[in-house]
């Protein structure tokens, strides 16, 4: 009976260290890097506790523009160690009354954040286990409840903070809220006898490339060969922006200079570029949930 005990203890035990935070906070917004906003949310949290690491995924998203703040969580949670505790703080709504939560992943990561659809992607692809409503009675800076339109320093950061350190445990963030968050619409990658559809969640924004949510494993099944051409169709909304046939290269040094190329991303996702070129620049394509492209022989 002892050795069941004692078995039982070591496997909650260890469940529980798969999620115990580890001092990590990482910090995502759409504030820029013009004004102190980055820097007041990080003194809030050595103000907690200075033995913190505090590092950033990315202060650039373009200003209220929720879908991309999802796809940056997705596209960097998974890559950091169980514990970590993400802020990200694209916030339009700030001071009303949408949720501030802190969601827990299946994975083991943290995400503290308002609830307006920036958890969409985490919660698809890791899985929600469990998401907590900020009780700001407790959860909050000290003395700044007159302020109504800076949450991410003084809620958000304070909290992660409080978490990361073990200040508190995730149940005294708040109360628990059932397994859900607000969920943005988009394109999910489907197969449709031959006609592959996705989204172009994002663009490689330093290039101009078009990255699409588009698993190289449906491109393999088009049957279409490295150096052979597909065809590409690209549409925003009803609107008909890119239709051309393009070759699948394994690196834009096999195209010429101003050609365009499909390849496979750093994602393993389907992308198109304009070799030494934006493509987005050039033909006037963009990113967000209501982009879709379609590939197919």
């Amino acid at each position: 009976m002892r050795s069941f005990y004692g078995s039982i203890f070591f496997v909650l035990f260890g469940l529980s260290l798969a999620s115990a935070q580890n001092g990590i906070v990482v910090f995502q917004s759409d504030f820029g890097l013009k004004d102190g906003a980055v820097s007041a949310m990080k003194g809030v949290a050595v103000g907690v506790s200075p033995s913190l690491t505090l590092l950033d995924l990315t202060h650039e998203i373009p200003p209220y523009n929720i879908w991309e703040a999802a796809y940056r969580l997705h596209q960097t949670v998974p890559y950091y160690p169980k514990g970590t505790v993400f802020v990200s703080v694209c916030d339009p709504g700030v001071g009303t009354k949408r949720r501030s939560v802190v969601l827990l992943t299946k994975s083991g990561h943290y995400i503290v954040t308002p609830d307006n659809g920036t958890l969409t992607l985490v919660a698809e692809y890791l899985g929600i286990q469990e998401v907590r409503q900020i009780d700001e009675a407790i959860n909050r800076l000290k003395n700044s409840g007159a302020s109504y339109t800076f949450h991410g320093r003084d809620v958000y950061a304070y909290t992660a903070a409080r978490l990361a350190s073990r200040t508190i445990t995730f149940t005294q963030v708040g109360p628990a809220l059932a397994a859900e968050v607000v969920h943005l619409p988009y394109q999910k990658a489907v197969n449709e006898k031959g006609l592959v559809k996705g989204n172009i969640p994002v663009l490689d924004v330093q290039y101009g490339n078009i990255w699409s949510n588009i698993p190289k494993a449906m491109i393999d099944q088009l049957g279409v060969k490295h150096g052979e051409t597909l065809r590409v169709q690209i549409f925003h909304k009803n609107d008909t922006l890119y239709d051309k046939r393009v070759p699948l290269v394994n690196t834009f040094g096999e195209a010429a200079t101003g050609d365009d190329v499909g390849y496979i991303n750093s994602l393993l996702n389907f992308s198109i570029a304009v070799n030494q070129g934006s493509f987005s620049e050039k033909y006037k394509v963009f990113s967000g949930s209501d982009w879709t492209i379609v590939v197919s022989n």
